[in-house]
């Protein structure tokens, strides 16, 4: 059976599509069927109704588009669920790669300020040639910039809106990423590396 909603620390997770645009070599699905006890790798992608349809009105301190995938190819569904999350009071986050422009050929941007209250980019390299070599974009080494472009619209829009990077970086990585961070005026979360859920 698959698995669309799953809960960690409080939180329930939306896993919408196994889809993504970069094959990052550090991606915590490499190898592995399950996240914490939740298999999240999806025989079907859910509708907004199926997703909806399991989340319960209360008891979560926050739910969040995350799953096996970039959630940004599903906009359609990210759109319907998050505004009607945010109807019945939740907090929205979004983890993303950024390239959510890029996949969808469009600025989403303004489609999530109805839908989420939060964005968590997972920027992962200090420049574009180190963003290539580690995360392998679809987009090429055009998908750095892009990343950095989204996550300022993001902010500028009134999101919330965060870098994320794991702590397996080099300090030299991390001096660079905190340089970006600053620079574009956006808080860096480092966040433990994830070897084997």
């Amino acid at each position: 059976m698959d698995t669309f909603v799953y809960e960690i620390d409080g939180k329930l997770y939306i896993n919408l599509t196994n889809r993504c645009s970069n094959d990052c070599e550090f991606c915590v699905r490499n190898g592995k069927d399950s996240y914490y006890g939740n298999k999240l790798w999806l025989s079907k992608e859910p509708t907004a109704e199926e997703v909806l349809a399991l989340i319960p009105d209360f008891g979560y301190s926050e739910v969040v588009f995350c799953g096996f995938g970039e959630p940004t190819f599903k906009m359609k569904e990210v759109s319907a669920i998050g505004k009607e999350l945010k109807k019945r009071g939740f907090f929205v986050r979004i983890n993303t790669n950024g390239q959510g422009n890029l996949i969808n050929g469009r600025d989403i941007t303004e489609e999530l300020v109805a839908a989420v209250d939060k964005v968590n980019v997972s920027l992962n390299a200090g420049d574009r040639d180190k963003y290539y070599e580690i995360c392998r974009p679809v987009f090429g080494e055009d998908a750095f910039d892009a990343i950095l472009d989204f996550a300022s619209l993001c902010k500028d829009r009134g999101i919330i809106t965060e870098f994320s990077i794991v702590d397996v970086l080099s300090e030299k990585d991390k001096e660079k990423c905190e340089e970006i961070a600053e620079r574009l005026g956006i808080r860096l979360r480092i966040r433990k590396y994830i070897q084997d859920s």
